[in-house]
């Protein structure tokens, strides 16, 4: 070869490369959709940061399709529906409403849910350690027996409570089993119950009114989507009401309300990225079993305690993972 062409040769290759890599750079980009039926919360911030660890940075190997829909059900079908026309490699779902309403979406892009309440008996997976079809991810409880140990804690700082009311939304399928459990506990607990269902913002005020009036000594309140959402609505008429509450995880204290014991939102948020990443190397939703979060946390907020007018044992605080004074 002759000098001259050797040159323009290598000239020609040298220009070229840049446009390859380009084009691989663009092939590598994954494009991951993010659907939540709240507003953001810090938890979400987890869920990067695990990607991050991963290898997988936002702006360089992905891209996130973000979708909240602050509370509103025809907004999340909507955002659901235009994450599948853009066609993303995966649906991360926020919580049970989320992964229901992305499950009617598709049945073809992997969804991964972070937090969905018992997800075989809401039909998003048929089994745990065999998910079948295009759905897994972390479940919200390890055990609607969680409920249980809520109740207990919640006796621990109100000891002469003889009385409590449960919050719950019947809509939400899941929390039958939960309700169940605390009412067999009931009488080990020594506490009679009182169940309160709410399907509706309208129906708080009658509620709380109606625990107030029966004389209950304090409040479980079982979470779901729709609670979750309204938490600070709830942790205000807890508050108005002088109830001590417990809540099912950190958001509700957070948020005002007295004391959670629950799986750790942020852990369970970061694990799911690890999901994300087996799924964008080829891995597939069936195949990879549904995870029961491990890590548990009770959080005390102590402003809400002395405004109720309760004095938390010191035992009890030292149990605790995290104290808002």
């Amino acid at each position: 070869m002759k000098r001259r062409e050797f040159i323009t040769l290598l000239g020609g290759a040298a220009a070229a490369w840049p446009l390859t890599a380009r084009a691989q750079q663009r092939a590598m980009t994954a494009r991951i959709g993010y659907l939540a039926f709240r507003s953001p919360i810090p938890a979400d911030d987890a869920f990067l940061k695990g990607l991050a660890e991963l290898g997988w940075i936002e702006g360089q190997n992905i891209v996130i399709e973000r979708r909240f829909a602050g509370g509103n059900v025809e907004q999340l079908k909507g955002s659901a529906a235009e994450l599948v026309r853009l066609n993303v490699d995966v649906i991360v779902a926020a919580a049970s409403a989320p992964t229901k309403v992305a499950k009617e979406a598709t049945a073809s892009i992997p969804i991964v849910f972070a937090n969905a309440g018992d997800p075989v008996g809401q039909g998003f997976v048929q089994s745990l350690p065999r998910p079948g079809g295009n759905i897994t991810g972390i479940a919200f409880d390890a055990s609607p027996d969680i409920t249980a140990k809520q109740a207990q804690l919640l006796i621990e700082i109100v000891p002469t409570a003889s009385r409590l009311a449960v919050l719950w939304n019947p809509i939400s399928a899941f929390l039958y089993s939960y309700w169940s459990v605390i009412k067999t506990a009931a009488p080990t607990l020594r506490v009679s119950l009182q169940s309160l269902e709410v399907r509706d913002t309208n129906e708080f005020e009658g509620a709380f009114d109606s625990m107030t009036r029966a004389g209950a000594d304090g409040l479980i309140v079982l979470s779901d989507t729709f609670a979750t959402f309204h938490r600070a609505r709830l942790a205000d008429l807890a508050a108005k009401h002088r109830l001590p509450t417990v809540y099912g995880h950190s958001q509700y204290i957070e948020a005002g309300g007295l004391m959670s014991y629950g799986p750790s939102l942020t852990d369970n948020y970061r694990h799911a990225a690890t999901y994300v990443d087996k799924i964008l190397k080829g891995a597939r939703p069936a195949d990879l079993p549904v995870e029961q979060p491990t890590k548990f946390e009770l959080v005390i907020n102590l402003r809400t305690a002395k405004g109720l007018g309760l004095k938390i044992p010191e035992a009890f605080l030292l149990r605790a993972d995290k104290v808002i004074e």
